[in-house]
């Protein structure tokens, strides 16, 4: 791990402390991903600031950037559990920061119990999302990128590299070649969420548009909008894949 890397990550953890309209935003998708999430163990991917544990507490909470506050170093695609011990892997904003998503979903499909879950909250790439996501956001978004490819993890990698572009190809534009590729998983639930709050919160970055105070508010008159508007002007995809028996 380098310094930068380090460093990164406790940035995130200060900027989480310093703005509560961000907290609010993440609360309400932690809330969703932790009330998916099935009896029994659960393992979050790339834990990164260390937040998702104030929601669920027994949570297994590991990165492959090493940190004090979660319980181990580990990467995505060679996951240190053995098989069927895991009933529910939990990610944000982790799928699109890995190299071979492939490899990665073979290895929770291993670890998971039959009935087991994959829920993870992502970018979502719509007309609307993809302008603030390419102009605004460091972040690449490449929508011809090869997801179901397959490699030698590259050592030298920097781990926050990204294609913000990998949930939405993975959960829509290539939803028929995921189920043909994975047919031990099916996606049990996949919904685009976050028109407004998230992305007026600024996310990680110093500025923000909205006050915590104003967040529920937002956020209930998106549960109404998101039918309507979703396929235009969703940020964020929360999608849940189940082991089958």
């Amino acid at each position: 791990m380098t310094i930068a890397e380090a460093n990164r990550s406790h940035d995130a953890r200060d900027a989480w402390s310093r703005k509560p309209s961000l907290r609010a935003v993440y609360t309400d998708l932690y809330q969703r991903i932790a009330a998916r999430c099935v009896p029994g163990v659960i393992l979050e991917v790339g834990g990164g600031s260390g937040n998702f544990k104030d929601y669920a507490p027994d949570t297994i909470s590991t990165d492959i950037v090493a940190a004090p506050w979660l319980d181990a170093v580990a990467d995505a695609s060679r996951l240190p559990f053995a098989d069927g011990v895991i009933s529910n892997i939990v990610l944000f904003d982790v799928l699109h920061h890995i190299e071979f998503p492939v490899q990665f979903l073979d290895e929770a499909a291993r670890v998971l119990r039959p009935g087991g879950r994959i829920i993870f909250s992502e970018p979502a790439i719509t007309p609307v999302s993809n302008l603030f996501y390419t102009h605004l956001h460091p972040e690449p978004v490449d929508m011809k990128a090869n997801i179901f490819a397959v490699g030698e993890p590259d050592p030298n990698r920097d781990p926050f590299d990204s294609n913000q572009a990998v949930p939405t190809l993975m959960m829509h534009h290539q939803r028929d070649q995921f189920e043909a590729r994975f047919p031990g998983l099916r996606i049990y639930e996949n919904q685009l969420t976050s028109l407004l709050a998230y992305p007026m919160t600024g996310g990680f970055r110093p500025w923000t548009m909205i006050p915590a105070a104003m967040v529920p508010l937002v956020l209930g008159l998106e549960r109404i909008l998101i039918p309507i508007l979703g396929p235009l002007m969703a940020f964020r995809i929360l999608s849940v894949i189940e082991r089958r028996s």
